[in-house]
């Protein structure tokens, strides 16, 4: 499990376009670096935003996976519902749920975590992105697609 996290300069002097750039480059290679042994590969794609900057996420995000079919590497497909479904049973599972749902599923993913009064806390806008890979595996190991995928590899 990796968490890809771009690094981008908060400088004013450097334009938005150009930092989203660099998001999407380091995002592509943070990917490549991370499937290159990998037998499947299952992706919740996602299906929209509510404010123009998470747009300009959406748009990285579905650029990496555009550019990944383009040369040939294929995934299998699994939408949001099927990732909570599997895991906390809710369609409209929180945040939260995913992430407790994937502590208690895998206790030995080190989850994204500072101190705070010598308390561990989880860092949830980091850990919310893992426990949804988690589920994400979950749910995709059920779809039709892939289990034909692996009765024909079998």
């Amino acid at each position: 499990m990796a968490l890809v996290q771009p690094e981008v300069t908060k400088s004013k002097q450097v334009r938005q376009n150009s930092k989203d750039l660099s998001a999407a480059e380091q995002l592509a290679r943070g990917v490549i670096d991370n499937i290159r042994d990998a037998q499947a590969i299952f992706v919740e794609v996602p299906v929209g935003s509510q404010s123009a900057r998470a747009m300009a996420s959406y748009g990285i995000c579905t650029g990496v996976l555009g550019y990944m079919r383009a040369t040939g590497i294929p995934f299998f497909i699994v939408t949001p519902t099927e990732v909570k479904m599997v895991s906390v049973g809710n369609k409209s599972a929180s945040k939260k749920q995913m992430i407790d749902w994937a502590i208690t599923a895998h206790p030995n993913v080190q989850m994204p975590s500072y101190k705070k009064n010598g308390i561990v806390q989880i860092t949830e806008a980091k850990a919310e992105h893992m426990a949804d890979a988690i589920a994400t595996i979950h749910a995709g190991v059920t779809l039709p697609d892939f289990q034909q995928f692996l009765r024909m590899t079998a």
